[in-house]
């Protein structure tokens, strides 16, 4: 068993190093898409040129095997979980469904497509309500349910309580996300914690909301949701929040 993880790292090691050696070579020939492009720049790209032009550390190819092997790794679990929990809760609660259904048609333009599908960049920045839906699914079902911190030195917390090294913390999260001017209420991450906080917050945070929005909003645009009748909805004894039995649903469309 030991011997089966250390070929697979080998085996990552080799394919990302390659595509780093070769983002190089475009990088120094000038080929690589960074700005002005319709398509804009890959995110390895992105990394590779805000780090060596801001100097804040030597670009050395351990650093970018970590960072592409965390965007390609830690997002497919928990982005999936938390849209199957979101779900899940517009289910149970159809009056906030229809409000992101009323807020969806309030910022993208009237059209008669048969299927409207949504584009990264095309106006998910206006979606308030779904942005708060998917931070309170989040607080009420976070991918990643156990997290702690430990200190490393004898502490005292901001309320007074004295911890020692090896302490395990338990946060608990915010559950309000809209502003009173009507935008989103950003929770620093030492409240909200479903992204980590502080140097190790999640580096795909604002990635996944984006796509989580993207597909939610496709979904719920399109679809009438409807989980099956007697579907046993129970968390798995896990270190990531799956649904024991997954969630089954139809889908039926809906006229637009």
């Amino acid at each position: 068993m030991e011997e089966k993880p250390k070929r697979a790292w080998e085996v990552m090691d080799q394919i990302i190093g390659s595509y780093i050696g070769m983002k190089r070579v475009e990088l120094r020939e000038g080929t690589s898409k960074v700005k002005g492009d319709e398509n804009g720049a890959d995110l390895l790209t992105l990394y590779m040129v805000e780090n060596e032009t801001l100097c804040v550390l030597e670009c050395n190819d351990m650093y970018l095997r970590d960072t592409i092997l965390t965007f390609m790794l830690a997002g497919i679990c928990t982005t999936s979980l938390a849209l199957t929990w979101l779900f899940w809760a517009l289910f149970t609660n159809p009056s906030v469904e229809m409000k992101i259904r009323e807020e969806i048609k309030s910022v993208i333009p009237e059209d008669k497509q048969n299927l409207r599908v949504f584009k990264m960049d095309e106006h998910m920045h206006k979606m308030v309500y779904l942005h708060g839906a998917l931070c309170e699914s989040l607080r009420l079902y976070p991918a990643v349910p156990f997290e702690y911190k430990c200190p490393v030195k004898p502490d005292v917390l901001p309320s007074g309580h004295k911890v020692n090294p090896g302490t395990r913390i338990l946060f608990h999260l915010p559950e309000r996300w809209i502003s009173e001017r009507g935008g989103v209420r950003h929770e620093p991450s030492y409240k909200f914690l479903a992204f980590n906080g502080g140097p190790r917050t999640c580096l795909g945070k604002q990635v996944a909301f984006t796509q989580m929005k993207m597909i939610a909003a496709i979904v719920i645009h399109n679809y009438e949701v409807h989980v099956m009748e007697g579907h046993p909805m129970r968390p798995s004894n896990s270190i990531i929040f799956h649904m024991k039995h997954g969630l089954k649903v139809k889908l039926t469309r809906r006229r637009l």
